[in-house]
């Protein structure tokens, strides 16, 4: 797929395989592509550098920046670089290559972000990944009937809300007031388009909107919104929820935001005319597209999903 010349300024947001995904479609039709990152995680290697070394976990920053490694001899190496994980009996077992990569940069240069634009630079990656906030974040949810004689309480930890079976009711950062990363602002500030999600709807997508300040730019940008939806429940955080009740989650956390497109696999739409109707009532038209891949598993198509996005940024709205 070649890039249109005037070809928008897009802001992804998320996290882990879900912003993978959008970005693997994003860069076939973009080159003037932004990643803005969580980085709440606190499991596996990203969470041991982040403790032992005091530093943002690299895990998601890792993911996206392979996300964006062109489809070349050069690309494809250069990602699986980043994506190989050490088996080892000692300290090294299950470290992932890039996370070392990129905490090495940050000590080396001083600066998260310059950091990862050496390392986009070296990947040769088709845009640029960005932080959400400049510190190290911990996710709070309060739920339904996580205590153990069935009581509401607070599960802590991005690794824990993922895989909590009980209902979401609220989200938190701590801290509540982080400082947003500025070129993450500038860049949202600054789009034509911002696609939020697929991903862990609470843990990796909605957590954008607890960041005072990006929430703030999200809010008055001139960009227009493009909401991606899941192609099933994951097990945990979202398990049970329709397709409806995402949208319903994000109105709940963020009831001003603006939203102009929401974009759906039909094979993940439990009632299209629901789903329709929510998806108006936060200003937004319904864009039913088959992206799932041809294998039936809950994962996106680069291409399919590429054409979506095109569909949507064209204001195609047909159904196809």
């Amino acid at each position: 797929m070649t890039v249109p010349s005037a070809a928008p300024a897009v802001v992804a947001l998320g996290g882990g395989h879900g912003l993978y995904a959008s970005l693997s479609a994003l860069r076939l039709m973009s080159d003037r592509l932004t990643a803005v990152v969580t980085v709440a995680d606190d499991g596996g290697s990203s969470g041991r550098l982040r403790d032992e070394l005091e530093v943002l976990p690299p895990g998601d920053l890792r993911m996206a920046l392979a996300a964006l490694c062109d489809d070349s001899d050069w690309g494809r190496t250069w990602s699986g670089l980043l994506q190989h994980r050490f088996v080892s009996a000692g300290s090294l077992d299950n470290h992932a290559m890039g996370n070392l990569m990129i905490v090495a940069l940050w000590e080396l240069l001083g600066d998260t972000v310059e950091g990862l634009d050496w390392v986009g630079r070296l990947l040769g990656a088709r845009g640029r990944v960005l932080p959400m906030a400049s510190v190290p974040l911990v996710v709070e949810a309060d739920v339904q009937g996580g205590g153990s004689d069935g009581s509401p309480t607070t599960v802590v930890g991005q690794s824990r809300v993922a895989v909590t079976d009980a209902r979401i009711e609220q989200l938190r950062l701590v801290p509540a007031d982080p400082p947003a990363c500025p070129e993450a602002v500038a860049a949202v500030r600054d789009a034509d388009w911002i696609v939020l999600g697929p991903g862990s709807w609470y843990s990796s997508v909605l957590v954008h909107l607890l960041v005072p300040e990006l929430a703030r730019a999200l809010h008055e940008t001139d960009a227009k919104v493009c909401v991606t939806l899941n192609l099933s429940a994951e097990r945990g955080e979202t398990q049970g929820l329709t397709a409806t009740d995402h949208l319903a989650a994000l109105h709940k956390h963020a009831p001003g935001l603006r939203v102009d497109a929401v974009l759906a696999d039909p094979s993940a739409v439990e009632d299209v005319s629901e789903l329709a109707a929510a998806a108006n009532g936060m200003g937004a038209r319904l864009l039913m597209r088959q992206v799932r891949r041809g294998d039936g598993t809950a994962q996106h198509d680069a291409l399919r999903l590429a054409a979506a996005y095109r569909d949507v940024f064209e204001g195609v709205y047909g159904d196809v």
